[in-house]
């Protein structure tokens, strides 16, 4: 073992079969000294800069394009082969014989594999393995981690683009534009946009005073820490474990069921592009057994939760229970429910009312944390939107993912399926009207029609209570009562994710704008309340719906780092006495 001195620091050059690391001891200077402009880290050897890079385009997959014909070809081979899926643990394929079948939620005759469930024993394997991780990894040099990260950026834009797309629309039912904005776009904008967040946040340092310097380090947490992912989009199921790896953090990852066939692929892109064992695990249990494991440990340093406010309450409250096992009070991040709202003015267009809603509420089936859920249309122009909503819902074709037609394709499993069909049969029994819609048939795929009901109360269940699935519930209030009808909104939902204005009136705007200041963390004018685009609209709300942490942008990585202020005095004093204590 060889000793070198870098940047004053002395570190250990160790050669292992897999690289050559060094490892600082203690770790290595990332200052950036004061007044440096636009210079960035110290490194070994020099100063590394990552700037702001631009949002992955999206492609149209229009007839005739090249990347259509890739994805078509992507999903045949898909389709044609029945996987074998393990769980990964400290860099192992982890196998049980506990085998869960995949199906593609509209066509469930198909299978296209299987996959290893786990159980106690595993998650704590997985701990294991990424305690076992930490040190080396936290350690890295920020250029080494950094570049894992883009490099996989680089592979999904490129090489697996049409596989992950592909996992993504059979194992989740996407079209391919949900899919392209979604495990193409989203996440390799995650990746890319982290690593310039997190360069810019190691730039921040505090001023020095003559005679000493003072800098700030921005460590990873101590412990490990848990990503719980859904099934609804990739690109959060990539971004939540990778976000705290990115910091040097180690991870236990637990992905949805029913979105094992797309985190797998995740998982296998990441290895590709260097992520080394033990950085992050990823395990299929179920939920109680990972909470039962995870929050007892006395190493679990937080949680990275996208999922229900049930379940992320009862996390909450079992991690205050266990408050003094732990090393250090763990980081508690999470998005969770929504029922997002629409408002349009007596000054509204009826065709941009009619497109946001139509868009906001049907893509991807409804299953969006953000979906346009409850409107709320001026009695002026309520005729015509309506008109409007049921052409354009029954303009929609639904079907398979296959057929690049179909607007509509299934929700995610039998389960979701019978809770909306209830929510629809609930309304009919309760005498609300239906507009259009409100069949459904699962006998090929879970496919429930669009559907749309008027409520004749605006406190009625599906006015306020979260759907996640193809149901919008419109009220038609007076137009004469805005403010009001503002004020409605506010007090209807526990909830406070997203929500939209529709107005041609500034000043309507401008009210609308002040008076549901906390009913959404993420607020749009004159548009649909859904389609956030990392870098640009910073994703998460409040109240019911989560710690408001905004993936997509530099406040959701500080919530990964423990910072230590280093002070160095470089003539220390010898003396106590200050010189007020000197006689006159």
């Amino acid at each position: 073992m060889a000793l070198f001195l870098i940047m004053g620091y002395p570190v250990d050059h160790r050669v292992s079969n897999r690289c050559h690391k060094i490892t600082a001891k203690p770790t290595r200077s990332r200052t950036l000294f004061p007044r440096l402009g636009t210079l960035l880290f110290i490194m070994d050897r020099g100063y590394f800069n990552y700037p702001s890079p631009a949002n992955e385009p999206v492609l149209t997959y229009a007839p005739g394009t090249k990347e259509r014909a890739a994805l078509k070809s992507a999903l045949s081979e898909l389709k044609a082969e029945q996987i074998d899926v393990p769980m990964y643990i400290g860099g192992q394929e982890v196998r049980t014989g506990n085998l869960v079948s995949m199906h593609p939620p509209h066509e469930i005759a198909h299978t296209l594999g299987h996959f290893h469930m786990g159980d106690a024993s595993h998650v704590n394997q997985a701990i294991e393995a990424a305690l076992e991780a930490k040190e080396a990894w936290a350690n890295t040099s920020w250029e080494n981690r950094a570049n894992i990260f883009l490099r996989a950026a680089d592979l999904i834009a490129t090489k697996y683009r049409p596989y992950l797309n592909g996992t993504t629309m059979l194992g989740q039912s996407k079209n391919a534009f949900q899919a392209e904005i979604d495990s193409a776009c989203e996440i390799v904008d995650f990746l890319r946009f982290n690593v310039h967040f997190l360069s810019e946040i190691y730039r921040q340092q505090p001023i020095s005073s003559p005679g000493m310097h003072n800098r700030l380090e921005y460590r990873a947490l101590e412990g490990f820490v848990l990503a719980v992912t859904p099934f609804n989009f990739t690109a959060i199921a990539g971004n939540l474990p990778t976000s705290a790896a990115m910091c040097g953090n180690v991870v236990v990852w637990k992905p949805a069921n029913t979105e094992v066939y797309s985190a797998q692929m995740f998982m296998r892109i990441m290895i590709e592009a260097g992520l080394p064992e033990g950085v992050i695990n990823l395990v299929y249990v179920d939920g109680p057994t990972l909470g039962e494991v995870c929050f007892k440990h006395p190493d679990f340093a937080g949680v990275h939760f996208t999922g229900s406010t049930g379940v992320f309450n009862q996390m909450w409250k079992t991690i205050g229970e266990n408050i003094g096992n732990y090393r250090a009070y763990p980081r508690i991040v999470g998005e969770t429910g929504g029922k997002d709202f629409v408002v349009a003015h007596k000054s509204a267009d009826s065709d941009v009312v009619a497109t946001a809603l139509l868009r906001g509420a049907f893509e991807y089936q409804g299953q969006k944390c953000s979906a346009a859920s409850r409107a709320y249309i001026p009695s002026n122009i309520a005729d015509e939107v309506k008109r409007k909503l049921i052409q354009g819902v029954q303009s929609f074709k639904v079907g398979t993912v296959e057929d690049f037609g179909n607007f509509i394709n299934a929700v995610i499993d039998e389960r979701s399926f019978d809770k909306i069909a209830g929510y629809i049969d609930k309304a009919k029994a309760d005498g609300q009207k239906i507009l259009v819609g409100g069949t459904y048939d699962k006998s090929q795929g879970y496919f429930i029609q669009p559907t749309i009901i008027e409520a004749n109360d605006p406190k009625y269940t599906t006015m306020c209570e979260e759907i996640f699935g193809p149901v919008l519930t419109i009220y038609v209030y007076d137009e004469n009562k805005f403010e009001e009808t503002l004020e409605l909104i506010d007090e209807t939902s526990p909830y406070a994710l997203t929500g939209a204005v529709i107005s041609q009136d500034r000043y309507a705007v401008e009210l609308a704008t002040n008076k549901l200041r906390n009913c959404a963390g993420n607020f749009y004018i004159n548009d649909k309340p859904t389609g956030a685009v990392v870098g640009q609209q910073p994703f998460g709300g409040a109240r019911a719906s989560g710690t408001n942490d905004k993936a997509g942008s530099i406040l959701n990585l500080y919530r990964w780092l423990s910072a230590r202020t280093i002070k160095e005095t470089f003539v220390p004093p010898t003396d106590y006495r200050y010189p007020f204590l000197a006689s006159e």
